[in-house]
């Protein structure tokens, strides 16, 4: 479920590195051929998708027990990658893999107006607003947070059978006019549908505890320079003398980018390794080989010095797991919850000769003690059990670990929270991310 962005100063694709390979190839041909005009010179053959896609799973899969089903005459890319058992590895075809690396690289969402909603089964007009996405239509139309939403585009929304007309304008209407109620107040908002880059960080106050949600870990998003580290790391700036204790909810969290969650782990870490990943890969010359690396902390970070705890559950995966054992196991800060999804490894994409977006799983992530949770997931400090809500249980540790006052009252809403459709998360590096400095350190 996450693709890794280093950014090196020379970027090479594979393809790129296989075309310059065939070129010196051919040149060096040629040149022998010079002393011979009569011996001709034949041009070395361009591989098909099949048998390209072919030497990639060979040379950088991570289970190479699996290699032998592959099938090195077969002509059909998807059945070639479904004959390994790991669900992870996979073939993006030429026609979706734009659509693809756009959602594994950037929160974007096309044609919407920037609202999340909640649900309350009880009210007279049972949708309200959760959440108002900054820039986006809704937050310049004034839309409020919290508003009762009476109707859209003329239709009454009034009972959960009204949710599904609700959903079919939302989606095939350009301009979209709601009606909400907020503090016996009733206006009507006008807006026009856009692409929207979503936040990834949301902060919110829940009985005494601030909750900082970090819901995926992308290269792009609301921040189009530095993504959700970016987000981060401007909310812990501008509140670096906060004292009260904060919660760094990452539950249903499924990953994103390496390179997104072990800087943002760096935020709240002054020294130590981070994160070290174990891959396969291949040399120049084409020979497999495997090869390690691991990212340092530096300190002077905001969120260095803050009272903090983790929230997870059984859907923090991937990238959010090398982000939860790094700042445990370094900062260290406690986790609250539920046992981890259990995923410690990760995936490389790469751009294929015809287009297409190979997946391909050959990395595995170790945790600063050398740790693997790996289909095992990371156990909570505190485990919540189902005797007590999530919001009684991390308020339950809070006080146990900082001395916190719990708060009089806090429970489950009745609201149920509808929430937007994620990208698939994981734990991904891109081929061209690898410096050739790094091609180089091999094991």
């Amino acid at each position: 479920m996450c693709s890794f962005f280093i950014y090196a100063i020379q970027r090479h694709t594979l393809v790129s590195r296989l075309s310059s390979f065939v070129f010196r190839l051919s040149s060096l041909v040629l040149l022998a051929a010079c002393s011979d005009f009569m011996s001709p010179v034949k041009e070395t053959p361009t591989p098909t998708e099949y048998q390209y896609n072919y030497w990639l799973l060979e040379k950088t899969y991570l289970f190479e027990d699996e290699l032998d089903k592959l099938d090195p005459d077969g002509d059909s890319v998807q059945t070639l990658y479904r004959a390994l058992d790991d669900p992870y590895t996979r073939y993006v075809p030429p026609s979706k893999s734009k659509q693809a690396e756009k959602q594994m690289t950037s929160s974007i969402i096309e044609g919407d107006i920037g609202l999340e909603y909640m649900y309350d089964p009880e009210a007279e007009h049972v949708l309200f607003v959760y959440r108002v996405y900054p820039k986006s239509p809704a937050a310049e139309a004034g839309v409020p947070r919290y508003g009762n939403i009476i109707s859209i585009n003329g239709h009454e929304i009034k009972t959960q059978e009204d949710l599904s007309v609700f959903d079919s304008v939302m989606a095939y209407s350009e301009k979209i006019s709601l009606k909400i109620e907020k503090d016996s107040t009733t206006h009507t908002y006008k807006m026009k549908k856009a692409d929207i880059y979503a936040p990834t960080i949301f902060i919110d106050t829940i009985g005494e505890l601030i909750y900082i949600q970090i819901r995926e870990f992308k290269p792009q998003t609301i921040d189009q320079d530095t993504g959700s580290f970016g987000e981060l790391r401007d909310y812990l700036d501008s509140t670096r003398n906060e004292k009260d204790v904060r919660i760094l909810d990452l539950r249903n969290n499924p990953g994103g980018h390496v390179s997104q969650c072990v800087s943002m782990a760096d935020l709240f870490v002054k020294k130590g390794t981070l994160s070290t990943r174990n891959w396969r890969a291949f040399r120049a010359d084409g020979k497999a080989v495997h090869r390690s690396d691991s990212q340092e902390a530096k300190k002077g970070d905001a969120g260095e010095n803050g009272k903090f705890l983790i929230l997870v559950n059984e859907n923090s995966a991937s990238c959010a797991e090398i982000f939860t054992a790094a700042v445990t196991e370094l900062a260290p800060i406690p986790v609250v919850g539920h046992t981890t999804f259990g995923k410690g490894i990760g995936q490389t994409t790469w751009s294929t000769l015809e287009g297409g977006l190979a997946i391909i799983t050959n990395l595995e992530f170790r945790t600063p003690t050398n740790g693997s949770y790996n289909k095992t997931g990371i156990k909570p400090d505190y485990p919540c059990d189902e005797t007590e809500s999530i919001y009684e249980c991390v308020e339950n540790a809070a006080a146990t670990e900082f001395g916190k006052k719990k708060s009089k009252a806090v429970s489950a809403h009745r609201m149920k929270i509808l929430p937007k459709k994620s990208s698939g998360g994981g734990a991904y590096i891109k081929s061209e991310e690898y410096p050739d400095s790094l091609l180089q350190k091999e094991l």
